[in-house]
Parts: C-alpha cells; sequence; structure tokens
C-alpha cells in the first residue's frame, strides 16, 4: 500500500515536470516568431541577410570574372590581328614603293634613250613618197668583228633610191631610217657587216626589187627642209613610244595604288575601333 503512493505521487510530480517543459518550450517558439515578425532582429534574421548579402557578393564576382575573361580573350584577339596585319602592310608599303622607284628608274632609262632620239629627229610629217629611180651605184666598203681586237674588211652594194614627195615635185634620196643616215647618206639601206658577201647583197637586191613593184610607199620628211632626205620609217615613232612608256605608268599606277590601299585599310580600322568604344 506504501508503494502505491510513492508510486502515485512519483507520477504526479512527473505530470507537472512535462506541463512545466511543454510551457517552456512554447513560449520559447512564441518569442521567436514575434522577433522575425518585428524584422528580422534576431540570430536567425542576421544569418539570412548575410548569407544573402554573400551570394549576391559572389555572383557579382563570378559575373565579374566571366566578363574580365572575355575581354581579355578580346585585347588578345585583337593584338594577335595587329600583329598579323602590320608585317602584311609593311611588306604592301615596301612593294609600292619598290614599283614606283623601278617605274622612276625606267623612266630615266627611256628618257636618255628612246625619248631623247625621238626628240631630236627632224623628220616628223608623214606623206607619200612615189619613187622615181633606184639604182646600185658601187660597192661599200664595210669591217665585222672576228674575234677579240680582229676587224676584218668586207663590202656590200649600195643601192640609191630618189622619191618625189607627195607628189610636189620635190627630189629628195630615200634612206631607211635614223641609223642608215648617220652610217651613210647615199644608200638607202646598211646591212649589218658579214663576212659572206652574197648575203649582203641578196638582202640589198630584195630591197631594190620591193620597191620596184610598190611605187608608192609612204615616208617621214622634214617639214622645215633643212635634210636632203626622207626616211622609209623612223627608229622611234609614236607607237614605239607609247607602248614604251606604258609599262612603266602601268607600274607606278600600281604601287601608288597599293600604298593608298593600305593607308586607306589602316584608316578604316582606326575609325572602326573608335566607333566601337563610342559605343561601349
Amino acid at each position: 500500500m506504501r508503494k502505491l503512493l510513492i508510486y502515485e505521487e512519483f507520477l504526479g510530480l512527473f505530470s507537472n515536470y512535462s506541463a512545466a517543459y511543454t510551457l517552456t518550450r512554447s513560449f520559447q517558439q512564441s518569442f521567436r516568431s514575434s522577433s522575425a515578425s518585428k524584422g528580422g532582429r534576431g540570430p536567425s534574421g542576421k544569418m539570412f541577410f548575410v548569407a544573402r548579402n554573400r551570394n549576391v557578393a559572389g555572383q557579382g564576382n563570378e559575373r565579374r570574372s566571366i566578363y574580365q575573361k572575355f575581354r581579355d580573350v578580346d585585347l588578345l584577339d585583337k593584338k594577335k590581328t595587329v600583329t598579323a596585319l602590320k608585317p602584311g602592310e609593311d611588306r604592301a608599303i615596301f612593294l609600292g614603293l619598290g614599283m614606283i622607284l623601278s617605274s622612276v628608274m625606267m623612266y630615266f632609262v627611256l628618257g636618255i634613250t628612246i625619248l631623247r632620239s625621238y626628240a631630236e629627229s627632224v623628220w616628223t610629217e608623214e606623206g607619200v613618197c612615189v619613187v622615181l629611180n633606184s639604182t646600185v651605184t658601187a660597192d661599200m666598203n664595210c669591217s665585222y668583228n672576228c674575234g677579240s681586237e680582229c676587224w676584218r674588211a668586207s663590202k656590200y652594194p649600195c643601192l640609191q633610191v630618189y622619191v618625189s614627195v607627195n607628189n610636189t615635185g620635190r627630189v629628195r634620196r630615200l634612206s631607211h631610217n635614223e641609223e642608215s643616215q648617220d652610217t651613210s647618206s647615199e644608200c638607202v639601206y646598211v646591212p649589218r657587216c658579214q663576212k659572206d658577201r652574197v648575203a649582203m647583197h641578196v638582202i640589198v637586191m630584195n630591197i631594190s626589187e620591193h620597191l620596184k613593184v610598190n611605187q608608192q610607199v609612204p615616208c617621214y620628211y622634214d617639214p622645215s627642209e633643212q635634210q636632203e632626205a626622207v626616211l622609209l620609217t623612223r627608229l622611234y615613232d609614236h607607237r614605239v613610244v607609247f607602248h614604251s612608256l606604258l609599262w612603266p605608268s602601268c607600274m607606278l599606277t600600281g604601287g601608288a595604288l597599293v600604298i593608298v590601299m593600305v593607308k586607306l585599310t589602316q584608316y578604316l580600322s582606326r575609325l572602326c575601333e573608335e566607333i566601337g568604344k563610342i559605343k561601349r
């Protein structure tokens, strides 16, 4: 009986202790909820805001690092492009300058050879010559080279041809070109001197037969009439001068175009870069 009373008393104390613990637990939960509703001034609210700030900062740093990587790659590509283009532009400019310098040298060579002979020639007017007389007068002496410091004599027939210029009655002696006129003032053609006299004789006879068949031939005469001879052909006429000046002019124009295109490309590149900076 006494044991039963002790057991009932123990159960009463245990139930009182459980009720007190439950009351204390509910009071703590109500206090936490009220502090959270008032603005998160408790430790849990502080931890929430600190974690959120850390997440935002981490995302910003990650975005910044990604942007920095893309920017570094862009700058690296630009540096590679500039490094690759600069030697090519330098070579193109050197090519253009070389073309211009070569054309200037060609102009100089042509100026002291072809252009000088063309400018000094007095046979500038073109007309029609009628062959009046064509005869072989005599054999002319010439010399040919047979080796080192060796010269031997030979002969060729001298063909004299007289013509009338433009049917005006003015009789002039016909010559092949300026070189023939300077070499011999009597013969229409001076062949290249060689050992074989028969070959030179055949060349002169062919010219004589051609003039007998074609009585009217185009010729060039001196309009001031200071020269008594007329030329069958000019050594350097306007067609020869045009073709000789055409290629240096093309080279000069090409070199200038190469340099202009390189400079234009550089200008457009700088302009695009400035526009890209303004947009950023």
